[in-house]
């Protein structure tokens, strides 16, 4: 067993609060993850609100954590990263995203949902210059 202080928890679909969060474009759903972690990770769902703005994430960014999981639950979304080139990720497909890669999206669909997991919990998000070689024009 850990020695760390992590809580057990249970987060229900039937009782799902969605909120604003980094994106004005999406709306969070905190899975308790971030509470029951003591904030060494965060579990939530992102998902599309129907909102069209722009914002500084659809530039290149980087997110100052150590680990960050990524798996596409309903539609797409295309997304270039430093020395990887533009990525489409469609249901069911999974991105590990190594720690601090630059990277930012260039669209997504109007039902376009994730479950992401972060370390640490309240991890911040930079805007960088674009890579060089980089494919797409921002």
């Amino acid at each position: 067993m850990s020695n760390k202080d992590w809580k057990f928890v249970h987060n229900q679909a039937s009782e799902a609060v969605w909120a604003e969060g980094l994106r004005e474009i999406f709306e969070y759903r905190d899975l308790g993850t971030k509470a029951a972690s003591n904030g060494d990770y965060i579990a939530h769902i992102v998902r599309a609100n129907g909102k069209k703005s722009a914002d500084e994430v659809q530039h290149w960014h980087i997110h100052e954590c150590d680990f960050q999981f990524v798996m596409v639950l309903k539609g797409w979304a295309k997304f270039e990263y430093a020395d990887h080139g533009v990525k489409t990720i469609r249901e069911g497909d999974h991105v590990f995203q190594i720690p601090q890669i630059p990277h930012r999206e260039i669209e997504c669909s109007e039902d376009f949902e994730v479950l992401e997991i972060v370390a640490p919990a309240d991890f911040k998000t930079r805007i960088v210059d674009a890579p060089a070689g980089a494919e797409a024009a921002e």
